[in-house]
């Protein structure tokens, strides 16, 4: 077996990950990756209608125009925001400019879930066009005007898209995976806009290089303070006490939380424990079949709370929602992590403020790094 195949999917040239069947190479790495691709056909110019409910701040407006004059001028921008910022309404201006042209745009997010979310908000945003999503058993319609899809079904678009932007680049499965990674360079023909509230500085660099630009925005739309997360500091059940207290005290005002536990079987299990004290509650997860609807009768009540894993990390919104961080100190929250959840409590302009609480033994250098790294976004207001 040759060493110097290339797989033409995700660009694997290891050889431990290359096998032979009847004398012909095959990658390992991606080999999850295979159905039905997408041909090239012919788009004519669109009529492209945005239908927004609301104007854009100053701030987004600037950086709408700043990303479609760079995408004009062939120039990839990383939109680096912070959470609560209108990232993705930023990034209408582009992606209308790019269907009126009659471009191949795509919109690639990490998750499923997002993905479901946000074909809701672009179809409203763009009630001319034809959005769709394609995800993991829903790929029945591969072609649009606009297709918001998971990085994992990128492999069906080779060297098709003239504007690609990805939203959650720091984000879990798409962070740290060289498949994934390739296979958005290789649907790529034209120009993307990526975005993240919590960049990484090797992504940062890679955009500081010609050709590329960084535009920044450390301001949440409504010019609130972004929530500062409170430490609090407990062992064993303590951690549990406080959190019940929390969330009774959080019934009498008609107020949601949202918990968020560093692992599945957590969630299960703290669930269970939270709901003899405390009713209206449940769980999700990304194990759960049912999350979807779970999401839903959470997003309509008034109050109650939902013990989440990152599955709610981001790209959801709810109103007037409280956040615990239920074991900050896991391993498994970098301070990344913990930004984006601490992001979810005051994004709403008629609720900008909200609970955050950090709940552990004791601080580490990714809760204090969080915490910091908050408090000097908040220094631009």
């Amino acid at each position: 077996m040759s060493t110097k195949y290339i797989c033409p999917i995700c660009g694997n040239e290891d050889p431990r990950f290359i096998g032979l069947v009847k004398g012909k190479p095959y990658c390992r790495r991606c080999i999850s990756f295979r159905g039905e691709g997408v041909e090239e056909d012919l788009t004519p110019p669109k009529n492209v209608l945005l239908d927004l409910s609301y104007k854009l701040s100053k701030e987004q407006q600037s950086l709408s125009d700043r990303t479609l004059q760079n995408f004009k001028n062939g120039i990839d921008t990383l939109i680096y925001a912070v959470c609560g910022s209108g990232k993705t309404e930023i990034s209408y201006g582009v992606i209308g400019y790019a269907m009126s042209k009659g471009m191949k745009v795509g919109f690639a997010l990490p998750r499923r879930d997002v993905v479901t979310e946000l074909f809701h908000r672009l179809a409203a945003a763009f009630p001319d066009n034809k959005i769709v999503a394609v995800y993991g058993g829903h790929n029945e319609d591969l072609t649009g005007d606009c297709i918001i899809l998971t990085t994992h079904q990128l492999y069906r678009y080779e060297k098709y898209f003239d504007l690609l932007v990805m939203d959650e680049i720091d984000a879990f499965p798409f962070k740290g995976s060289d498949v994934l990674v390739s296979l958005f360079k290789r649907s790529l023909r034209g120009h993307c806009v990526m975005m993240s509230a919590t960049p990484s500085e090797a992504v940062r660099k890679e955009f500081s290089k010609p050709g590329k630009a960084i535009l920044e925005l450390h301001t949440r739309f409504h010019k609130k303070p972004i929530p500062v997360p409170t430490p609090i500091h407990r062992f064993g059940a303590f951690k549990v006490t406080f959190v019940i207290k929390k969330l009774l005290d959080y019934r009498k005002k008609g107020l949601k939380a949202l918990i968020f536990v560093p692992t599945i079987d957590m969630a299960e299990s703290l669930c269970s424990t939270l709901s003899t004290f405390v009713p209206d509650g449940d769980f999700v997860s990304s194990k759960k079949s049912d999350r979807r609807e779970t999401i839903e009768w959470f997003r309509k009540r008034k109050n109650g709370y939902l013990v989440t894993t990152a599955v709610l990390e981001r790209g959801v919104t709810f109103k007037n929602i409280q956040v615990i961080i239920f074991e900050a100190d896991h391993p498994v929250y970098d301070s990344a992590a913990l930004v984006q959840i601490a992001g979810r409590a005051g994004r709403k302009f008629d609720a900008p403020t909200g609970d955050v609480y950090f709940v552990m033994e004791k601080d580490t250098e990714h809760t204090k790094k969080a915490i910091n790294e908050i408090k000097h976004c908040n220094t631009y207001l």
